[in-house]
């Protein structure tokens, strides 16, 4: 039997134990990596989708509902019954957690990134006009910038959700974090392993959540000046 396990099995098994860090320090990096670069991916790939969508949307004001609609629904569908349908098709590895992950944050940006664009001023699409702008230098130099604290705010609470939701991967192999989570549930409730993985999935939402914020302070000057 491991040392883990006769620490697991021991009744005074603690929630913190500074040689369960020690002894696997290679093993909790590697999963915080890994929970760390599928999150990134996740966010990355639907950002690129959710964002075009949202201007489609924006254009073309039928896109609206039904794009909204179908995301919602998507979004309401179970990770495991997910998880279940996407495995026969693209196997147990990152492409079907990917996936998974993608369809949940895809809502999120979607909606914020709408939302954003259409509080974009009359006015100022008026003026933009007013100086010879067409439908896409308008999009570029004015509405997408103005919409920016909109997708900033969407990007963040898809960043935080996945980051929760990557957890779950666990179950088709590819879970970061969750790894430790599920294994200190099977190591006879090892609570050092669980605490550790819960720990940095927090640590690891709140440190990506104030990275973001910061950048579209950083991105977003404007509103400082407005607020001030």
């Amino acid at each position: 039997m491991s040392s883990r396990s006769v620490v697991a099995a021991d009744p005074g098994n603690p929630w913190f134990s500074a040689r369960y860090l020690q002894d696997n320090t290679e093993t909790i990096l590697a999963a915080l990596r890994e929970h760390a670069l599928l999150t990134t991916q996740a966010v990355v790939l639907a950002t690129a989708i959710a964002v075009p969508l949202a201007v489609a949307a924006y254009w073309f004001r039928r896109l609206g509902g039904p794009l909204l609609a179908v995301s919602g629904v998507l979004y309401t569908v179970p990770s495991l019954a997910l998880f279940a349908f996407v495995a026969p098709v693209l196997g147990t590895g990152t492409r079907t957690v990917l996936l998974g992950l993608v369809v949940y944050a895809l809502l999120l940006i979607l909606r914020n990134s709408l939302a954003g664009l259409q509080q974009v001023p009359p006015d100022v699409l008026d003026a933009a006009r007013g100086m010879g702008y067409g439908r896409l230098a308008t999009l570029l130099r004015v509405e997408l910038p103005l919409a920016l604290p909109g997708i900033m705010t969407g990007l963040r609470l898809a960043t935080v959700s996945t980051v929760a939701l990557t957890t779950i991967g666990v179950l088709v192999g590819h879970g970061g974090l969750g790894q430790l989570i599920l294994g200190g549930f099977r190591n006879n409730f090892y609570r050092a392993e669980i605490l550790t993985g819960t720990v940095l999935c927090v640590a690891l939402a709140l440190l990506l959540d104030l990275v973001l914020a910061a950048l579209g302070r950083a991105l977003t000057p404007w509103t400082r000046r407005a607020a001030g």
